[in-house]
């Protein structure tokens, strides 16, 4: 049997539901042989050796169809992909679900695209597939593909619909290509959101320049990813609504953070969720989301999972989550994330900064910033469209913490960026941070706890192995015993892993509590900034004793009790033009007071300093290491 390759000018039908593609001209197309019905009883295999089309299928319980070695096969059914199911929890390959298909029935047979990823390779089955030549038609299941115009460099007011499992509606390897208003609709599971099988969009490959303009994607199904980049693909997403919501998932299916197998969020995270909006894998991939709408129902909107290279923006584009949990943008690795004149609408946190080299920065959209994005990130912007695009600033609203640092990163806030959390601004689990917040274009900090930084051990127990698998079985078990002093760690120095953040010109009201139990200190730096609040070495306790599966949302969330620092230090420097206004007896570890800088108490009390344990005048230009207790009366 032999499949031609079809490259040229492709127009789907629009007269009638589920009409093939067909070629213009005297290129052939995929054969196709017509018959009434075709009935698969139980125990019978039928291989279709070429694309059929029928007005009824009848599959029996236990009858099998198949295709040709090196081939897929895909059922529509008056356009919509349907009827495929896959073989097993963990499994990579589908079959058709037995039962009976009537309508416009059409059996695609399509060349393989198999995909490897890790341990495991993903038979892929998509609509559209191109490459850099254009379409390829026989990768591809025309019978998908409804209304609209499909060239070889543009696929214009098309329709992607599925109601099987793991059917990816465009799939760019290596090609360049545009995609203008398709409307793609997933309904179903999907079984690996870091191969991207099962997507609505995918951009593979370094060579791949992909633009999407004016979608409506929507997807319902685990792992039912609406838009892909991998392996260098440069993807950018203008004017459009991506929205996900969560599948089912098998009832055998057991969560591990084994990426070929994962299709959960790992709940070590304080999240839940079974489908990420969007994902950005592999070096030196690009995922840019310009005036657009990205919500995920829960886990996260804007995912940034492994590889190396990484750039992820958002600009003037609405981003969150529908449901009670979940993130806007997820950093791991060397990651860049940018946010620039968005808003926000999170369950749980703005940004995930898991390390360890990641670098994020949430601001505003000006014109000089978008256009450096323009020709650093490729976007094709026309000066037309630099100019028409308005000036915004950013605005994060969290249902829980600003941002939760899980690994090493560096983390800027600057223009008129608001951050609106009901806990901390900054989650700090441990981790070295450079926090650095520029309030001189009005940036502002409102935890609704009042609580501006919070540092605590990591929490996550991570995953457990069972029968030689990583499985997120883990518990958390809340310390008793007092941390024990570690006499070679200085609380009073500044070490290059410390949580470190600083706040220019801006005024703070909140709290700063460092609550480690092990070697490691809050450097806070202040800068022609005011700050009026308690800055604390803490006892930190979590509500509960213990954290499981079952109690997720208790990671992270804890209460303070100011104490002296036992490995935790909390050093404080306010230089010129700042204020400490000491609302709350609080315990350092050092204290540097520029020329001009001052402590000072609410009206009508007064504050006290000791160093280790003696009275002390607190004098402007003067530095105090060691047991520093202020206090007010």
């Amino acid at each position: 049997m032999t499949l031609m390759t079809r490259r040229s000018l492709l127009i789907a039908g629009t007269a009638t539901a589920g009409a093939l593609l067909v070629p213009v001209g005297s290129v052939q197309a995929a054969p196709v042989t017509s018959a009434r019905q075709l009935t698969v009883g139980s125990g019978e295999t039928y291989e279709v050796t070429a694309t059929t089309r029928l007005n009824r299928l009848t599959l029996a319980e236990g009858g099998t169809l198949t295709a040709p070695g090196g081939y897929s096969l895909t059922l529509t059914v008056d356009g919509v992909e349907t009827g495929q199911q896959l073989t097993a929890t963990g499994g990579t390959a589908t079959v058709v679900r037995p039962g009976t298909y009537r309508g416009d029935v059409v059996l695609t047979v399509a060349a393989a695209n198999d995909i490897t990823y890790e341990t495991l390779t993903f038979p892929f089955r998509q609509a559209v597939y191109v490459d850099a030549d254009g379409v390829v038609t026989d990768k591809s299941v025309p019978a998908a593909v409804l209304g609209g115009k499909l060239t070889d460099t543009l696929a214009r007011d098309v329709s992607i619909t599925s109601t099987g499992e793991c059917f990816d509606g465009v799939f760019v390897q290596d090609g360049t290509y545009t995609l203008q208003r398709p409307t793609i609709s997933l309904t179903g599971n999907g079984r690996c959101d870091f191969a991207g099988y099962g997507a609505a969009v995918v951009g593979d490959g370094s060579a791949t320049t992909l633009v999407v303009e004016g979608a409506r994607i929507s997807t319902k199904g685990v792992v039912r990813t609406a838009v892909i980049s991998n392996d260098g693909a440069n993807v950018v997403v203008k004017d459009s609504c991506l929205r996900t919501r969560n599948g089912t998932l098998p009832d055998d299916y057991e969560a591990t953070v084994e990426t070929p197998y994962m299709q959960s969020v790992p709940w070590m995270l304080g999240l839940d969720g079974n489908v990420r909006a969007t994902n950005l894998i592999g070096k030196n991939s690009r995922a840019t989301y310009l005036d657009s709408t990205v919500f995920s129902e829960t886990w996260g909107a804007l995912s940034v999972e492994g590889g190396s290279g990484l750039k992820l923006t958002a600009i003037n584009s609405h981003v969150g989550n529908t449901g009670e949990y979940g993130y806007g943008t997820y950093a791991i690795g060397d990651a860049t994330v940018r946010v620039l004149g968005s808003r926000f609408d999170v369950g749980s946190y703005a940004t995930i900064i898991a390390g360890p080299a990641a670098v994020v920065h949430y601001g505003d959209s000006t014109r000089d910033a978008v256009a450096a994005l323009n020709t650093e990130l490729e976007l094709g912007l026309s000066a037309a469209e630099l100019k028409a695009l308005p000036v915004r600033n950013t605005v994060v609203n969290s249902g829980h913490f600003g941002y939760m640092f899980f690994g090493a990163g560096t983390l800027t806030l600057d223009g008129g960026t608001v951050i609106n959390s009901e806990r901390a601004t900054f989650l700090n689990k441990g981790q070295q941070t450079a926090i650095t917040v520029d309030g001189s274009g009005g940036a502002r900090l409102n935890p609704r706890d009042g609580v501006i930084l919070q540092m605590i051990e990591l929490d996550d127990p991570g995953p457990v192995r069972v029968d030689g698998r990583m499985m997120n079985v883990g518990v958390y078990t809340e310390p008793t015993t007092d941390p024990t002093k570690d006499s070679t760690f200085d609380v009073t120095a500044v070490h290059s892993t410390d949580g470190a953040a600083t706040f220019t010109d801006i005024e703070l009201k909140g709290d700063f509590y460092n609550g480690m139990r092990k070697g490691k200190n809050m450097v806070l730096t202040f800068d022609n900034a005011t700050v009026e609040g308690v800055i604390s070495a803490t006892t930190a306790r979590h509500r509960v004793s213990t954290i499981d599966a079952s109690t997720f949302y208790e990671l992270g969330i804890v209460t303070n009790t100011a104490q002296a620092a036992v490995n935790n230090g909390a050093i404080v420097t306010l230089d010129s033009g700042s204020t400490w206004t000491v609302t709350g007896t609080s315990y350092l570890t050092s204290l540097t007071l520029a020329s001009d800088a001052a402590v000072k108490a609410p009206s009508g009390k007064a504050v006290t300093l000791t160093v280790d344990g003696t009275a002390t005048a607190i004098t402007a230009g003067s530095t105090y290491t060691g047991a520093l207790a202020l206090t007010v009366a």
